[in-house]
């Protein structure tokens, strides 16, 4: 059995060119927040082969519209992979549970309906309160594009290797 795995050095030979391309979708609110996580995402895809000009950024007003816009790209048979970030927490008027399940699930579904991977930044603190917060969830976004952007890059190169096997 072979093991294939994506390391830093690791050319994207496997990948076909015009399926190079990551559709990175991003939710408004907590603008300052999410953003973290783009900057992030984009700094270490470059470790893997890509480029800026590899990605195309998208916004969407909130998390709820995400799983739609990641559903519109997969379907244009651009991408090779979606990710998705955003931040939901409870503002009080309803739940945020059920949001960021909806906003998951749909992820969920677009993949497996598109057989396009779709990565999922989209974070549901429990307690979501002043600055020490913000400050939290800043720094944590940074860590999610990272592995964001090593997750992406890794399916990518596999689901290619296992095109060319199949």
């Amino acid at each position: 059995m072979t093991v294939t795995s994506l390391h830093a050095d690791s050319p994207l030979d496997s990948v076909p060119a015009e399926r190079r391309r990551i559709a990175f979708v991003q939710s408004c609110w907590h603008r300052d927040i999410v953003d973290q996580c783009k900057t992030s995402f984009l700094d270490a895809i470059t470790q893997y082969g890509y480029t800026a000009n590899d990605i195309d950024l998208y916004e969407v007003p909130g998390a709820f519209e995400i799983p739609l816009h990641a559903r519109r790209l997969a379907c244009s048979g651009r991408y090779a992979a979606i990710v998705a970030a955003g931040l939901v927490v409870d503002g009080g008027i309803y739940r945020h549970e059920f949001v960021a399940q909806a906003v998951i699930n749909g992820l969920m579904q677009v993949q497996l309906e598109t057989n396009t991977p779709v990565f999922s930044a989209v974070l549901t603190p429990h307690h979501f309160h002043g600055e020490e917060h913000v400050r939290y969830f800043r720094e944590h976004f940074v860590v999610k594009g990272a592995e964001a952007a090593h997750a992406c890059a890794d399916t990518v190169q596999k689901l290619a290797a296992l095109s060319a096997a199949v």
